[in-house]
């Protein structure tokens, strides 16, 4: 088979993103992903656009470059993402302290401010006031993530980029080289491969005998089928309990843990919440595991009954509608920025994955980084590269 000069392994935002703009820039590029239609992190993602989160000079750069990038999308791809601003209700239980919940905040550019439980009652009609303390509030980005995905891979194969449904099972290695991969069994030569591969990146760069401090969360969510319209807002916890557990993963005395498969690395957590799309469904949930393993079993049954009495507190209106269960892994690193570059000590093998802002980052980091891999300079992958958490 011909040699391509990248393969892209993972079809999710981050590796449709990349080939996409890597197709652009005028490179022969294959994007590899084991379902013919997505069931990744994107597939069950909110969809927000957190363009307010940025906390300091970069990330409040990515953001408004993002908020830019999004306003093109939908016409450059061809395909309506669905873009819009919502109100963002950031919920505080009953008898805590907003004070001390905002203290532990990043110092955002735009900080959500606070409203009573009356007011945050009017912002969502739905809310339960005898469960909040009140909540914290901002304007939020959002599109329907799943319709950007597959915009991306369209406009990759308009481009001419091939698209291949296999299993990746491992990298082939020529001493510290990497030349392409196993899909199913089969060799796929590439001058250079890049994962883009989200909860299962550390997986495939481990059997490859190549370390690289990226982990995951073992997420869940329940979608329901098209409702006619009932919440007017993305509902979430003000106590953001998902970074809490990210920075509790991510110790370093915990790091070689992370390769042993019957670890948990944090204690479980859920995010009361829930987002209605344009399209009328719903998403609830959302408990997040530490799980070291790749291919855990979840308890179906217990996680869904844990989301359905978790928002039964909150919005009990939504607690009993007929849902479908679903579960996915998601990236992350320790310090909230992108792994991007090249793994060090090797050749022909990059990153690009660990996005804690996934929908706002993405889209003009793989701008940016097709056109600095084409050789355009660009010193902000010098603050990404893995090369700083590199084990």
């Amino acid at each position: 088979m011909k040699t391509v000069d990248w393969i892209v392994v993972g079809a999710g935002i981050a590796g449709a993103s990349l080939s996409y703009e890597l197709a652009k820039t005028g490179f022969s590029v294959m994007l590899i992903d084991q379902f013919p239609t997505p069931e990744n992190a994107t597939r069950y993602s909110y969809g927000g656009l957190a363009y307010w989160g940025g906390y300091n000079d970069l990330t409040y750069e990515l953001c408004q470059q993002g908020r830019k990038r999004h306003q093109v999308l939908s016409e450059e791809l061809g395909v309506d993402t669905q873009l819009r601003e919502v109100d963002l209700v950031l919920t505080v239980p009953r008898d805590t302290h907003p004070e001390a919940i905002a203290a532990n905040y990043p110092p955002f550019v735009t900080p959500p401010r606070w409203v009573d439980t009356q007011t945050a009652c009017e912002l969502e009609p739905l809310l339960n006031p005898e469960e909040i303390a009140g909540a914290f509030t901002v304007r939020h980005g959002h599109i329907l993530p799943e319709a950007l995905n597959q915009g991306y891979i369209h406009g990759f194969q308009r481009l001419g980029g091939t698209v291949k449904i296999g299993i990746v099972s491992d990298l082939i290695r020529v001493g510290n080289r990497i030349t392409g991969v196993i899909a199913d069994g089969e060799n796929l030569s590439a001058a250079n491969v890049v994962v883009c591969a989200g909860g299962m990146s550390r997986e495939l760069l481990k059997a490859a005998g190549i370390k690289v401090k990226i982990h995951f969360t073992h997420t869940e969510v329940l979608e329901t089928d098209k409702l006619p319209p009932k919440l007017r807002t993305v509902v979430m916890s003000a106590t953001m309990p998902r970074f809490r557990l990210e920075a509790i993963a991510t110790q370093p005395e915990l790091e070689e843990l992370w390769d042993d498969p019957y670890q948990e690395l944090a204690p479980f957590i859920i995010d009361p919440s829930a987002v209605q799309l344009l399209d009328g469904r719903l998403r609830i949930g959302q408990p997040s595991r530490t799980l070291s393993n790749p291919n855990a079993v979840i308890n179906q049954a217990e996680s869904e009954a844990t989301i359905r009495e978790a928002i039964a507190k909150i919005l009990p209106s939504l607690a009993d509608l007929p849902a479908t269960w679903h579960h996915c892994l998601v990236a992350f690193s320790g310090d909230g920025l992108p792994l991007i570059g090249a793994v060090p000590n090797w050749s022909g093998i990059h990153i690009f994955s660990g996005f804690s802002n996934p929908l706002v980052f993405v889209p003009p980091l793989a701008q940016r980084y097709g056109e600095y891999l084409a050789g355009k300079a660009d010193s902000i992958f010098e603050q990404l590269s893995p090369s700083r958490l590199y084990v």
